[in-house]
């Protein structure tokens, strides 16, 4: 009977720890654990963050400083290729057909900026409309500048005395060439634009030197 006691004393006292609290020490060392890996959370969340914003940074400077180089390399088109650009005055803003003309006489040639920045000259025809070409300012002896001579109805080059036609043949040298081409038509908004000519030139009956 004294052995049965013992045993029922045992058990109870069993049962009594398993469901006593745990002791305070045990609570606060699994609280501090359950901090630390809510910290190391957002800590990694901040580390991640950081690091978004230090990536995107490096690519926006790798891109200001990288595209410049591009543009050097492939830059934009001036015109080739088929596309055309509006003509522009000496202020650099785009010429309208109605009103340029309004403004012109028959028979005048007048400067404008033309593909890839060139002074190229328009053209008004006797019934005041464009001519469907403009011609490249640039003489092709040393490459200035030749005015329009109304009087003499040719360009005369001041440099050294080189003479072109009003289509702008060669009907005096030194001027080895005759001045470049560029097609002159009226755009869908009355814009005048100049596009490249590529096709046969009408004066030599031979390619363009300026392709």
């Amino acid at each position: 009977m004294k052995l049965l006691a013992l045993a029922t004393a045992l058990l109870s006292a069993t049962n009594v720890l398993g469901f006593a609290p745990a002791p305070m020490g045990a609570n606060r060392v699994a609280t501090s654990l359950n901090a630390a890996a809510d910290e190391l959370y957002i800590d990694q969340e901040r580390r991640n963050i950081m690091n978004l914003i230090l990536v995107g940074s490096a690519g926006v400077t790798i891109a200001g400083l990288g595209l410049p180089y591009i543009y050097f390399f492939f830059p934009p088109s001036a015109g080739g290729g088929g596309g055309g650009v509006a003509a522009k005055n000496a202020l650099g803003d785009d010429l309208f057909a109605a009103p340029y003309l309004e403004s012109k006489l028959a028979g005048d040639r007048s400067l404008a900026q033309g593909l890839k920045g060139d002074a190229t000259y328009l053209i008004v025809k006797e019934d005041k409309t464009l001519e469907s070409y403009g011609l490249n300012a640039v003489c092709t002896h040393l490459g200035c500048v030749v005015p329009w001579s109304a009087p003499n109805n040719k360009f005369m080059c001041p440099c050294h005395g080189s003479q072109y036609a009003p289509t702008g043949a060669v009907v005096r040298g030194p001027a080895p060439l005759p001045l470049a081409l560029a097609h002159c038509e009226t755009g869908s908004d009355g814009k005048i634009i100049f596009s490249p000519w590529t096709e046969t030139d009408f004066r030599t009956e031979g390619k363009p030197w300026w392709n």
